[in-house]
């Protein structure tokens, strides 16, 4: 792909590294593309990483994730993108098992991540941990991926209910993630209903967007205190680069017990058909009312010419000789 002056998505993002005097372990990019030099679809790829690990050890496995799954996408052909993803967060997750094995301070780091790849108005996303990927569609607000969590897994089984889930000790032991040593296993489920398989659920892949979608991705450090309703909220009455700061306020305003991260992307909204004018038509719409008193006036101008007529045809008939 080749690097694009400007992006034909709108974009912006905002990362906080919360209230508890923490190190901001979040990574995040977002690069626009054209797709070659003969092809000039347009792309945009946005990579979010929330790092876990001792200390630095989480920022340097989210660096190592954005910069090597964007130089890896970047350098690969468009025309296969859900191969093209998997194949960019096994090569990652293979390089930070190598770094960390290379520098034993950073051993035992990883990182959660959630990858959007926009090909023109098509959608391709993949995710591992608790990182989240959001899509708002007028007044609707979709989270399309699934976090790879222990109470995530808990709540699928069934033992565990939604209202137990709040405060447990386990919520954020992360099932799956970038540079763990089991075999990584990306996700490529875009939920769009609850009832899906996830047969079904994968089959979303190459979603088309319309205009006026917004995509929103975000570190747990947003979803923990901040509810999808009110997500929703604020996509809504907001302007696009006003909400990601609006919703690390909130979240701040609330605890802010970790790193939050929100980037949001929005196709633009559909230009107005433009009218054609009169000068090019050569027609000019009437005012209000005006085609009545045109009409009446036709009326009158047709009944005087025939009462004309009708006199000269009489004084024709009067002034012939008997």
């Amino acid at each position: 792909m080749i690097l694009a002056e400007h992006a034909h998505l709108r974009i912006a993002a905002a990362s906080h590294p919360g209230m508890k005097g923490k190190t901001n372990e979040d990574r995040y990019s977002v690069t626009a593309y054209r797709s070659g030099p003969e092809d000039p679809t347009p792309s945009v790829l946005a990579i979010l990483a929330d790092g876990v690990g001792g200390h630095r050890a989480g920022e340097v496995a989210a660096q190592l994730a954005v910069e090597n799954i964007n130089k890896f996408i970047a350098s690969s052909p468009t025309n296969q993108p859900i191969q093209v993803l998997q194949q960019a967060l096994l090569h990652t997750n293979q390089l930070i098992l190598n770094f960390a094995a290379a520098n034993p301070s950073l051993a035992g780091m990883g990182t959660t991540c959630v990858c959007v790849w926009v090909l023109g108005d098509q959608l391709y996303a993949a995710a591992m941990g608790d990182s989240r990927l959001y899509l708002q569609r007028d007044e609707r607000l979709t989270c399309l991926t699934t976090d790879h969590t222990w109470v995530q897994e808990a709540l699928a089984r069934g033992a565990l209910t939604p209202e137990q889930v709040q405060g447990h000790p386990n919520a954020h032991i992360i099932r799956r993630f970038l540079g763990s040593t089991n075999s990584a296993n990306p996700d490529f489920r875009l939920r769009l209903n609850p009832d899906e398989s996830d047969i079904q659920s994968e089959a979303n892949q190459g979603l088309r967007l319309l205009p006026g979608d917004r995509l929103l991705l975000c570190t747990d450090g947003l979803h923990d205190l901040v509810r999808d309703a009110e997500i929703l909220d604020i996509l809504r009455t907001r302007q696009l680069d006003e909400g990601p700061t609006q919703l690390i306020d909130l979240a701040n305003q609330r605890g802010g017990h970790d790193n939050i991260t929100v980037v949001t992307l929005e196709v633009p909204p559909a230009e107005p058909i433009a009218r054609p004018s009169a000068r090019l038509t050569g027609q000019v719409k009437p005012k209000k009312g005006q085609s009545r008193r045109s009409a009446a006036s036709r009326w009158m101008i047709g009944m005087l010419l025939v009462a004309i007529l009708s006199m000269l045809l009489l004084l024709l008939y009067l002034s012939r000789p008997f």
